[in-house]
């Protein structure tokens, strides 16, 4: 085993809040050893340093993505905070009824099961009646890379409500069996797209809601702040922001309002 002594882990601590604007706790040193070890294996570095080395040049950029990929966590599965859903269906409901259709954006997406299940009430409620479209981002390359896919482990769909299953989702047989494949025709509809939301944001155009579910947790007080204000800027006036159940924009950001607990409108 290498050894990560304590200078090299207040680098990776900066490199990654420079990357992605996440505070590693000084708690995450097993965490960041355990996760990047098998990197400086497969460069056949000796120290974390000649990593940390490895990651300064300029050429090294898809390496660089690689150790970001490797540091952030991704935890997530179907209708996770179901009250939330129930909130979007409610929402796309009203839309339809006003003739109106709806932009979603599940602003970190992990692999994919917030957009699919956000797609799977959307595809429920609007139909082919009216318009609507989810994006689906995140830092890391490779979680987006699973989301595209579509195919998970049946014990992540525990949430998904019986009928979704049946018309949104294909059960695995044969070598496939305890798996699920979300449908094409649902897959097509969302898109996922790399964004680090720390960083000056990809024209997008402006949404009716925004999901950032249990990912400033992560983030710094300054970084929190920085991000809801882009979203806000993303955010059409009578739009909704859904923060994890954890999470409050309380002294973070005037641009929004509370409607209940973790979810927030823009005036």
């Amino acid at each position: 085993m290498i050894e990560l002594g304590d200078q090299e882990f207040a680098r990776f601590q900066a490199f990654i809040y420079e990357a992605a604007g996440i505070s590693l706790s000084d708690s995450k040193k097993v965490l960041v050893s355990g996760r990047l070890e098998k990197r400086l294996r497969h460069h056949r570095l000796g120290s974390y340093g000649d990593y940390l080395q490895l990651l300064s040049q300029p050429a090294q950029a898809a390496e660089r993505q690689i150790a970001i990929d490797q540091l952030t966590t991704n935890e997530t599965y179907f209708f996770r905070e179901p009250r939330h859903f129930e909130l979007l269906r409610d929402w796309a409901l009203a839309a339809r009824t006003a003739g109106r259709g709806l932009r979603v954006w599940s602003a970190a997406c992990s692999t994919g099961e917030e957009a699919y299940s956000i797609a799977m009430v959307l595809a429920d409620c609007l139909g082919e009646t009216r318009p609507w479209e989810v994006v689906a981002s995140d830092i890391s390359s490779r979680v987006l890379q699973r989301a595209r896919f579509g195919h998970y482990p049946v014990e992540r769909t525990t949430n998904v409500p019986p009928d979704y299953l049946q018309r949104f989702c294909l059960r695995g047989t044969g070598e496939q069996t305890g798996t699920l494949l979300v449908q094409r025709s649902l897959r097509q509809r969302v898109q996922f797209t790399q964004i680090n939301l720390d960083k000056t944001l990809p024209p997008q155009g402006a949404f009716d809601v925004i999901f950032l579910r249990n990912v400033m947790i992560y983030f710094s007080t300054d970084t929190k702040r920085r991000v809801v204000s882009r979203l806000v800027g993303q955010l059409k006036p009578g739009g909704h922001l859904m923060v994890g159940h954890s999470e409050t924009l309380n002294d973070i950001s005037n641009q929004v309002r509370p409607v209940m607990p973790s979810v927030y409108s823009k005036p």
